[in-house]
């Protein structure tokens, strides 16, 4: 009869830690796919070089932000 999970359940520090190293996988990757190219010296097209870069800075930005968002800020609205 009871609804066993209520509105505002949400399990703050798992979700934390889960953006926390979804944004360093995204650094990796794309710091992981710069040096690859460097190290191989192949020639690739300059939107492949662009989409690297800005998924390493988006992993940094991501990293950096969701301790502050998702450990500090959305549990004190609930």
């Amino acid at each position: 009869m009871g609804m066993e999970k209520r509105y505002g359940d949400v399990d703050w520090p798992r979700v934390t830690k889960l953006s926390f190293l979804f944004g360093i996988g995204l650094f990796v990757m794309g710091e992981l796919g710069e040096f690859g190219i460097r190290k191989t010296g192949m020639p690739v097209p300059a939107w492949e070089h662009r989409l690297l870069v800005t998924t390493a800075l988006v992993g940094i930005l991501v990293a950096l932000l969701s301790p502050f968002v998702f450990g500090i800020a959305l549990p004190l609205t609930e």
